[in-house]
């Protein structure tokens, strides 16, 4: 006996059915990401975000052993924390490389560009042995256009190729010296603000490749805190620590503000917090003027003085070297500024660098104290409209830089 199914229930049917594929697909978007946390040699983190509620793993593999797969553990995004998984790869070795891929919803979801991380490689000064070689790149300064909320005029963004131009070098891992993002005025009012422009900022595509291959850490300064120049009188702050924290993948933070440590090698990392903390740089009367504040002053001092690390190097969002009063530079702090230099002559602390951001454009300052050397590495912005060069020749007559 033969059925015959009336030609407008297949129709039916097949409208259903597409239905069904289209709404898996938006379920399995990704909007921003995958971005490379932090790297150990026992664990390594990988965020992503979706365009809503799903559950996501991690897949993963030694690179050339693609058979023996991993999986993380699921984590469902949802609207509280703006639909953002923060991954973790437990089960990899000391100095391997691997691949990886996402699940979303169970489905497996197809790789852009190239998606890879690495396990570092286990170092002890006891061993005796040479650490890893390794580099890293640094930048500051990351506007991205939005053309509504755009003032009249060109915009500062632009030339987002250099974001290509520093995976094209292969670092191990990128250091971001703060304003990362623009807040603009519509975004610091709220935590929608806040998360839109994240979001917006993680959208542009030239950003994906870098994200994908390469681990990241951070630091903040005032455009990613708040408005400009912003300081602990900021109404949203911690709003803007939570966003910060949310978005960023370093190994550990402290409970108030976003300072914290890693170590890559033979080499320690102090990622320090400039805007929970400081006093209004119009306040000069009143309560103590600071950047860092005494809990942080103190923990900084103490991590230096343990740090068994050969090198050390210092981030925070402006200059600190600069013994030019003006700005936004440390000097414009001059008590502290002096306490920390006072702490590192006094603890005989060696072979430490400055990283500092904010300014657009690049500069070496160094400052020679009895037997203490000090480095002030001042990096360039990473959008190429907002770093031309203005000025080839060092900007005081002494030997300040090189």
């Amino acid at each position: 006996m033969k059925f015959r199914v009336p030609k407008h229930k297949i129709f039916l049917y097949y409208i259903l059915l597409v239905f069904n594929f289209q709404l898996n697909a938006e379920t399995d978007k990704i909007v921003s990401g995958p971005i490379l946390g932090y790297s150990t040699s026992k664990e390594v983190l990988v965020w992503v975000q979706t365009n809503q509620a799903a559950e996501v793993a991690l897949e993963y593999s030694e690179i050339g052993n693609p058979r023996n797969k991993s999986i993380s553990e699921t984590i469902r995004t949802d609207y509280k924390t703006g639909f953002i998984a923060r991954l973790i790869a437990n089960r990899v070795e000391p100095g391997k490389s691997y691949n990886y891929n996402l699940l979303i919803n169970g489905k497996r979801i197809k790789a852009e560009h190239s998606q890879t991380f690495q396990a570092q490689s286990f170092f002890s000064h006891a061993s005796h042995q040479d650490p890893p070689s390794f580099s890293f790149a640094l930048g500051s300064c990351a506007y991205v256009n939005e053309s509504e909320f755009e003032v009249p005029g060109k915009s500062y963004g632009g030339e987002y190729f250099i974001f290509n131009s520093i995976l094209s070098k292969k670092p191990d891992f990128m250091l971001w010296l703060g304003d990362n993002i623009y807040l603009r005025e519509p975004d610091w009012d709220s935590r929608t603000g806040f998360l839109h422009r994240y979001r917006h900022q993680r959208g542009i595509p030239e950003l994906a490749p870098l994200f994908a291959s390469v681990h990241h850490y951070a630091i903040w300064d005032d455009h990613d805190f708040g408005p400009n120049d912003s300081d602990s009188s900021f109404w949203m702050r911690e709003t803007s620590e939570e966003m910060f924290k949310l978005h960023w993948g370093n190994p550990n933070y402290a409970k108030e503000g976003i300072y914290g440590s890693f170590t890559w090698g033979d080499v320690q990392f102090f990622l320090l917090d400039n805007r929970t903390f400081r006093t209004a740089n119009n306040n000069k009367e009143i309560g103590p003027r600071q950047i860092l504040g005494e809990k942080q002053f103190q923990w900084l001092v103490n991590s230096l003085a343990y740090s068994k690390a050969t090198f050390k190097f210092v981030a925070i969002g402006g200059q600190f070297l600069n013994p030019n009063p003006v700005s936004e530079n440390y000097a414009t702090y001059s008590q502290e500024r002096n306490k920390i230099l006072s702490a590192i002559r006094d603890l005989k602390i060696k072979n430490l660098i400055f990283l500092t951001g904010d300014r657009h454009h690049t500069e070496l300052n160094f400052l020679q104290e009895d037997d203490v050397s000090i480095y002030d590495f001042y990096r360039f912005a990473v959008n190429f409209q907002i770093s031309l060069p203005f000025r080839k020749k060092s900007f005081t007559s002494g030997r300040n830089a090189c």
